[in-house]
């Protein structure tokens, strides 16, 4: 790659980064928006290597932009090996990669003069696209990776939500509980800027767990804003150690 391409590689992932900025969004700091993109390194859906680096920023704003469901990528002849391709018009995340090389030529011009050899260094450009632009992948590709282990551990707060024995999931982008399915999800911790919300989050959700079927069944019918909702949400505030009731 010329100077010049160099350069201009630069500029662009600067001005993906300022105008990200200028949105008021951090382009480096994980917000809870899961909904949008799952909080978790983006990587390569063929090799599974994760992305490093400048490419980081870059996938995380390219995912929340395009409110994709996945942080996995690949390019245009991976999704065509794979058996898959790319949906007609879908616009591709541009990366970058940095690396060093020995040409043959220096090489041995180094081992005549008995010196080490000079490395060059080179950057490349690849074209990514996420899985959800893609089509007719294998069932393989389509699993989200692993999610992060968790960024803080609380010993007595897991034993209680162990103790529940509730169905307690971990991903999406949203916190609730389902009280047609009788489940509570919640995000990953990396989707929160202070890991200790997390905690807080999901011992709510388990106040509502607590007032489900079979339980204490409160009544859960009420809509957003109406008397009912409201009361049942005071409830779930009234005191997040709430699961300590199916405890005693």
């Amino acid at each position: 790659m010329s100077h010049t391409e160099r350069q201009s590689l630069y500029g662009e992932v600067t001005a993906r980064i300022i105008a990200e900025l200028e949105e008021g969004r951090l382009p480096w700091v994980q917000p809870w928006d899961a909904s949008k993109c799952p909080c978790i390194m983006p990587a390569n859906a063929v090799s599974g290597r994760t992305y490093s680096g400048i490419n980081v920023l870059i996938l995380w704003a390219a995912g929340v932009g395009g409110g994709f469901g996945a942080q996995r990528w690949l390019t245009y002849k991976q999704a065509a090996a794979a058996g898959g391709n790319v949906r007609r018009g879908e616009k591709g995340t541009v990366v970058c990669y940095a690396d060093r090389f020995t040409p043959k030529d220096e090489a041995a011009k180094a081992q005549g003069e008995d010196r080490e050899a000079r490395k060059v260094a080179f950057l490349k450009r690849f074209t990514v696209f996420n899985l959800d632009q893609c089509e007719g992948l294998p069932e393989g590709l389509l699993g989200e990776p692993a999610l992060p282990d968790p960024v803080m551990a609380i010993a007595e707060a897991d034993r209680i939500i162990a103790a529940t024995r509730a169905d307690f999931r971990i991903g999406g982008g949203e916190a609730f509980y389902s009280p047609g399915q009788d489940y509570v999800q919640v995000p990953p911790q990396a989707a929160f800027p202070d890991p200790v919300n997390w905690y807080r989050t999901a011992l709510h959700e388990l106040g509502h767990w607590v007032g489900g079927k079979g339980r204490l069944e409160r009544d859960k019918s009420g809509r957003f804003g109406s008397m009912a909702y409201a009361k049942e949400e005071l409830a779930a505030l009234s005191g997040q150690s709430a699961p300590l009731a199916t405890l005693q």
